[in-house]
């Protein structure tokens, strides 16, 4: 019989918070300098802007503008966000669009905010790039929703291993659909295995140690940020992929099979499936399962894997 651990009380955050500077050394400070807000107003229309100056491209103040129907304090809100701050961070890094030189960025118009409580947790944006020889724009509608967790669960039962995926309705798609447990990053620390380990005990009703995890992303080349960004064209997702491998009893498995879970007060209507580790890879479309299944199986094949512990 498989028992299920509470993870460990005392997590420690994986990266610093965001937040705006006055420092003109991005590289060191991780911060932009921001100017003066200014915000101008007509007559007939609410043309509310804002500008920031970014240390890549200190000679050229980048304007942020709110779209039509966009309150003043969701431009604000927008513009303070940890999700708006990273992009921007992101465009700047060692492998950022504008890192060397050869683009710019002249505008973003900020269109839709949405907030999760007191945090945004959705914020849509279109940003103008130019590519400096030749003059055009590059593509850059951007929904951002921030970094993600998901987890592979395996459990060995009687010589035949299992996989656990989630039912959940999907709106977007239309459908219902057979996912990994998975969820977003509440806060800011960066806290990538506690909140895989705590989606889990919301997702599937089972709690795991933190210390049997396996970090699946983090097999991949640093050059990666080891996440994996399933839709790049459109949204700034990046996601921890983790494993976790036991044993479990044919009556645990059993248990599992069809239980109703989830955080009901927050409309998640979940039901646990467990199926067969080898079908695995044809009963889903969900990228998470696809995606990890192929990170194990490659880890697995080049001895990456830590040993399994024994119960």
């Amino acid at each position: 019989m498989t028992q299920f651990l509470q993870p460990s009380i005392s997590l420690r955050s994986l990266r610093r918070g965001l937040q705006f500077s006055s420092s003109s050394s991005f590289h060191r400070s991780g911060s932009f300098r921001l100017r003066s807000f200014c915000c101008r107003m007509s007559a007939d229309s609410a043309n509310r802007s804002q500008s920031i100056t970014l240390p890549c491209q200190h000679e050229q103040p980048v304007q942020i503008l709110a779209a039509p129907g966009l309150s003043d304090s969701d431009l604000r809100n927008a513009v303070d966000s940890s999700l708006f701050k990273q992009w921007l961070m992101n465009l700047q890094g060692e492998s950022g669009i504008l890192a060397q030189g050869a683009m710019s960025l002249k505008r973003v118009l900020i269109q839709g905010v949405d907030m999760f409580g007191s945090r945004i947790g959705f914020l849509k944006f279109q940003a103008d790039i130019y590519d400096k020889q030749t003059g055009k724009k590059v593509p850059g509608i951007v929904f951002a929703r921030g970094p993600a967790v998901a987890v592979l669960i395996l459990l060995s039962c009687e010589g035949e291993t299992y996989a656990v995926l989630t039912e959940q309705v999907r709106v977007p798609v239309g459908k219902l659909m057979l996912e990994l447990p998975a969820g977003m990053l509440d806060d800011d620390k960066g806290d990538f295995v506690g909140t895989a380990v705590r989606e889990v005990e919301e997702e599937i009703g089972i709690r795991l140690k933190l210390e049997d995890m396996v970090n699946l992303t983090g097999f991949l080349d640093p050059s990666t940020g080891c996440r994996i960004f399933p839709s790049p064209g459109g949204c700034d997702e990046g996601i921890g992929l983790f494993l976790y491998r036991g044993s479990a009893s044919k009556e645990t498995i059993a248990e599992l099979q069809g239980k109703e879970t989830g955080l009901r007060d927050h409309g998640e209507l979940i039901k646990v499936h467990v199926v067969p580790y080898e079908k695995l890879w044809r009963v889903t479309a969900d990228a998470k399962a696809l995606m990890a299944f192929g990170l194990y199986e490659m880890a697995k094949k080049e001895g990456l894997l830590p040993s399994l512990k024994q119960c």
